[in-house]
């Protein structure tokens, strides 16, 4: 099978413009099948403030009104995909902008209330998921560019955490590729000490990761990553590394650096 790799950046990287713009010239230089999921950053943060929408988090994730959804709708899947994709065909990469409703590439479930009502916020629905389109671009020399949207089938846009896309992506894109899944963020990888850029941790197995939970010594931003990391390599990905955005051309050779997950 072909190498592939689905690549997430994260929205610290989205809300620093020469740092997205330095990495979107590494993505587009890269010489291989790739595709980019982004998240949203703090743009529709600051719009909402503007529109007055309140944003609201529980544990990293946002609560999601029927405001929201129509902010989050706009803004990921308008102004920050749209922007993303102008940039990528600048610099000779012919990506295509899509949300999960697109093709229905990424059907979802409005997650169901228990201690707390997020509201349109979508659970993906991995064994539903439509990989054939998607194969298509990517064999056709297209770089899909992938908002933090998915749909639930009958018309309502849910929004879903950028990160559980792009572990749900490269699962089902294992069938037809060999997927490495990369998490490209600020950090140089998983530290031991949030303030060390030197305590990069290069593996984790589950007991590792076991321990350094129960030890509390990993910021809350990193645990979606590392529990989508151990979701992808169960279900088919061959490797999950997280690390520095700065770093994506060397992370997509042999000669890694950050944390690997394998």
């Amino acid at each position: 099978m072909e190498d592939l790799f689905v690549i997430k950046v994260g929205g610290n990287v989205i809300d620093d413009a020469a740092f997205l713009a330095s990495f979107l010239s590494a993505f587009a230089a890269a010489p291989v099948k790739k595709v980019l999921i982004h998240g949203g950053g703090k743009i529709a943060s600051r719009l909402g403030d503007k529109l007055g929408i309140e944003s609201n988090y529980v544990n990293g994730r946002r609560i999601t009104d029927g405001d929201t959804i129509d902010l989050v709708t706009m803004v990921y899947g308008g102004l920050v995909n749209k922007k993303i994709v102008a940039a990528l065909q600048s610099k000779g990469c012919n990506a295509v902008g899509l949300t999960g409703a697109d093709a229905d590439i990424i059907p979802a479930i409005k997650r169901t209330v228990k201690e707390i009502d997020y509201g349109f916020v979508g659970d993906v629905q991995t064994g539903k998921m439509n990989p054939a389109f998607l194969t298509l671009l990517l064999n056709n020399g297209y770089s899909p560019v992938i908002a933090p949207l998915t749909h639930d089938g009958k018309g309502q846009m849910l929004n879903t955490n950028a990160d559980t896309i792009a572990s749900s992506l490269a699962i089902i894109l294992s069938n037809h590729f060999h997927v490495r899944l990369i998490y490209c963020f600020e950090k140089k990888g998983v530290l031991q000490d949030i303030n060390d850029e030197g305590s990069v941790i290069r593996l984790i197995t589950k007991d590792i990761y076991a321990h350094l939970k129960n030890e509390h010594k990993l910021f809350d931003g990193i645990l979606p990553k590392i529990d989508n990391a151990f979701a992808a390599i169960d279900s088919g990905v061959q490797e999950v590394l997280i690390g520095d955005a700065r770093d994506l051309l060397t992370n997509i050779t042999e000669d890694t650096r950050g944390t690997l997950i394998k």
